[in-house]
């Protein structure tokens, strides 16, 4: 299959659904041959696969928790004895509590700190050595533009897990290039999402994305393809001499806590 990303190999965490989904599709169309990666959502993977499958590309799906070492090297492992190699690592996989530091859930935190910190650092330091053994490599780590301070009421603590991807994309940048491996991240904004949806009503759906389309210059909610065209640009050789940055897709979004550099 012919595309942007022909021959290449793709690891896309969390890929169930939402924006992870969105990716795995998008690149699977540009010829990628695509590992879906879930925790208990099977017969979703299982769909996004047959997706894949029927636009004339590749999928496999694997059940791995990033937050757990032993699942991301038997995750990691089960890519590259498929695919042979390991060319693309798109670490999306999160969860998200809101809370304030004052009444902060402990188990909440930890969760978050476990998969959206340290499942992000398993997942590049299983996939790095192929990589490097191949020199070359695209890693996509999906942040937020609640970590570089937009004013969402009760997501410090997220923010605080989010902030912490974009300088380990930096660092891992800086690090790997000797390597042929581009590090870059995407921070979306407020996107539409089973995740961002998740315990609310229809209405209170609605009161969410008129009070959101406020805030954003373009007037309108992202959709999950929206992150995903980014991706396939950031995971194609169009974006070679691009590494260490954070491109964020906000719509232009206005509500953020201070314009200093």
């Amino acid at each position: 299959m012919s595309g942007r990303l022909s021959g290449k190999a793709a690891l896309i965490t969390g890929s169930s659904r939402g924006i992870g989904r969105a990716i795995a599709l998008a690149f699977a169309r540009e010829g990628a041959r695509i590992c879906i990666n879930y925790v208990s959502a099977k017969e979703r993977a299982e769909e996004v696969a047959r997706e894949i499958n029927s636009i004339g590309s590749e999928a496999i799906i694997v059940r791995a928790d990033v937050s757990k070492r032993g699942d991301v090297k038997r995750l990691v492992e089960e890519v590259v004895n498929t695919f042979g190699k390991i060319d693309i690592l798109v670490n999306n996989a999160a969860v998200y509590y809101r809370g304030s530091i004052l009444d902060m859930k402990e188990d909440e935190f930890d969760k978050m700190i476990n998969v959206n910190v340290k499942g992000v650092v398993y997942c590049c330091s299983e996939a790095v050595p192929h990589m490097i053994r191949n020199r070359y490599g695209r890693i996509i780590n999906i942040t937020s533009t609640a970590a570089i301070g937009n004013a969402t009421p009760e997501t410090t603590l997220y923010a605080m897990t989010k902030a912490a991807i974009i300088i380990l994309t930096k660092r891992l940048a800086f690090e790997l290039g000797r390597y042929g491996i581009n590090v870059n991240a995407i921070a979306p904004s407020f996107v539409l999402t089973d995740m961002s949806l998740a315990g609310k009503s229809e209405k209170e759906i609605k009161e969410i994305m008129e009070r959101r389309k406020k805030t954003i210059s373009l007037g309108r909610i992202a959709v999950p393809e929206d992150i995903a065209k980014v991706a396939v640009f950031l995971a194609s050789d169009e974006s070679s001499f691009i590494t260490g940055q954070v491109i964020v897709v906000d719509g232009g979004r206005m509500d953020y806590l201070t314009h200093s550099i």
